[in-house]
């Protein structure tokens, strides 16, 4: 029985393959769905389900990842009832808690997705082709909503003793400390946070970038302890905008995978996020533009007015 949580959890993945360790790219997410939930469901789990549950299963998971990995922010907006019906069963048993603090953190792409699905008019249709998908927001579009949306947002109590804690350790690391709010946007810094796809603590950090920055995953997981984290994260974003010299190149690239922001900007030689944000996934494109309204919102700075610490 304790196998069960799974099925929720797996409904709600967001396969985070595209993210730091970036191996495959977008075409391989999509045409190895079927393989994805085959190597993935636990047929033990599934086998207490009815039959006609168990398949339906596998294809909401297969329709979850595609439009989470996929390219439009509209079709995110599918997702918003089934992850928030599900939510307070996560948050009901103790071994799901990390996921279901996982998931709340990503609840506001799929109520801002939907905000963007009611108000953009839908495309014109041609006789006898196909309807065409909704464009996606300009980002300079996604800065406004995402900057009206946390307006009247009160200061999360979890960030009351983790920001100042951190951002001597970001300051430390030559990265601006005002970064330490990507917690927020990753975490709602809960440091025990998991995502299905394995990447854990407030920073959200994948195995093979934490051990690429210096931490331990076993025996026991550095990445939930909240400094350690901290420090690893610091380093990767160093590195990042060292490599884009964009604070929004690099967190597009800390979410995406610096092949996917590399790919994309050689494919349509571009220099900067917003000539390649609305071909970014889905989750990317909301992504950076959320942590910059965040930064607005409880630093009073956008990412262009970042300045990196002296000394």
């Amino acid at each position: 029985m304790r196998k069960l949580w799974l099925i929720p959890l797996l409904l709600v993945s967001s396969i985070r393959v595209l993210g730091q360790d970036d191996t495959i790219t977008l075409d391989d997410v999509m045409e190895s769905a079927d393989q994805w939930a085959k190597e993935n469901l636990d047929e033990d789990v599934l086998r207490a389900l009815k039959d006609v549950d168990r398949e339906k299963v596998k294809q909401v998971l297969k329709d979850i990842q595609k439009q989470l990995q996929g390219e439009y922010v509209l079709d995110l907006a599918a997702l918003r009832d089934s992850a928030k019906s599900i939510l307070p069963l996560l948050e009901g048993y103790e071994e799901t808690q990390p996921y279901a603090a996982w998931l709340k953190a990503r609840l506001d792409y799929l109520d801002v997705a939907e905000e963007f699905r009611r108000t953009t008019p839908p495309p014109k249709t041609e006789p006898g082709q196909p309807p065409k998908p909704a464009a996606n927001p300009a980002p300079q579009m996604e800065r406004e909503v995402w900057i009206k949306k946390l307006t009247d947002r009160p200061w999360p109590e979890a960030a009351k003793s983790y920001v100042p804690r951190l951002k001597p350790i970001f300051t430390g690391q030559k990265v601006p400390p005002q970064l330490v709010w990507l917690a927020e946007v990753e975490s709602s810094f809960n440091p025990r946070a998991r995502s299905p796809a394995g990447a854990v603590g407030l920073f959200q950090l994948m195995p093979a970038t934490a051990k690429r920055f210096g931490l331990r995953t076993s025996p026991l997981d550095q990445r939930l302890r909240p400094e350690e984290s901290a420090r690893a994260a610091a380093k990767y974003l160093e590195f990042l905008h060292r490599q884009f010299k964009d604070w929004r190149l690099a967190l597009a690239a800390y979410n995406a995978g610096e092949g996917t922001v590399q790919r994309l900007m050689k494919q349509h030689n571009a220099k900067t996020f917003d000539a390649i944000a609305t071909h970014l996934p889905a989750e990317t494109q909301m992504y950076v533009p959320r942590i910059e309204a965040t930064l607005v919102r409880w630093e009073g700075v956008k990412l262009s007015e970042l300045r990196l610490p002296n000394g």
